[in-house]
């Protein structure tokens, strides 16, 4: 099939080349001209067979309201647009609605897997119409990684950025934890190799998981991460993932401590942010502060 693909960075850009190696047709637009294939979104709707599919990748917010504002008046009734980015759940049922009212469909689409995804797929989880989610299947069935598992067709629009982002707080939560860990073991006189501790954890133990992995990634580049400052940002879907929970009364003692953690990781330079800061670089490529 063919698909159109706004946003070429380091999801993006990956998301495409899968695209093209399970032999669909992806014309891709970015604003760094580098990456593009074409000039504009007018051009790249223009080179694309209806029903249109494009694909929405740039940051959430007022970025993906302009693309999408921009998609409602290029696109035709039995288009349908993909918001891949970490958008917040409440904006979808607004998009859907503003596009609705063109005869244009609407899918939002939680992505998980970073860097790495090109190789090793990407987890998936949509909502949206099941006729909508229909057009885009074959990208979907692209993207996935092989096997039975990584991808879900989680529910109405918003159930995908819904599901990605409660995705997102059991990582802060399960990332907190190795951290702390980390942490108590560099501490004591005692563990004399705390690499070695956790490249043993990776086999036959219950907290063995690709952050686990990723975690003795990082300890290989940087044995006691002695050059990351302990600062770790947040992406936003943590604070959006307590906020729900405290609308629908649900505890999260856990996701909610490990944000705040965060927090205070910008007050001081903490050993615990140091192992956090290394497993986003890890797995999502993203910035680390350095001493």
């Amino acid at each position: 099939m063919e698909l159109g693909l706004v946003g070429l960075g380091k999801m993006g850009g990956n998301m495409r080349e899968r695209i093209r190696r399970a032999g669909h047709t992806v014309v891709g637009y970015d604003r760094n001209p580098d990456l593009a294939d074409v000039h504009s979104l007018e051009e790249l709707v223009g080179k694309l067979s209806g029903p249109r599919v494009v694909w929405v990748m740039v940051p959430a917010g007022a970025a993906t309201q302009s693309t999408i504002d921009e998609l409602a008046e290029l696109l035709q009734p039995g288009d349908v647009v993909v918001d891949g980015g970490n958008s917040r759940w409440t904006d979808d049922e607004k998009h859907a609605e503003e596009l609705a009212a063109k005869g244009i469909g609407f899918v939002d689409c939680g992505v998980s897997g970073g860097v790495w995804g090109l190789e090793n797929g990407y987890a998936l989880m949509y909502g949206g119409d099941a006729e909508n989610v229909a057009k885009v299947q074959p990208v979907f069935d692209a993207l996935k990684p092989e096997g039975s598992f990584g991808a879900v067709h989680a529910g109405k629009v918003g159930a995908g950025h819904f599901a990605k982002m409660v995705h997102n707080g059991i990582e802060y939560a399960m990332m907190q934890a190795y951290a702390e860990g980390w942490e108590l073991l560099e501490k004591v006189d005692s563990v004399t190799d705390v690499r070695e501790v956790f490249r043993s954890w990776q086999e036959g133990t219950v907290i063995r998981s690709w952050l686990l992995d990723l975690a003795v990634n990082a300890l290989d580049e940087d044995e006691h991460l002695d050059r990351l400052k302990g600062f770790a940002q947040d992406s936003g879907e943590g604070r959006w993932t307590v906020e729900a929970a405290i609308d629908n009364a649900v505890p999260l003692p856990a996701i909610t401590a490990s944000l705040f953690a965060r927090f205070a990781s910008r007050q001081e330079d903490s050993p615990q942010m140091k192992m956090v800061a290394a497993l986003r670089n890890q797995f999502g490529g993203h910035a680390v502060e350095t001493k």
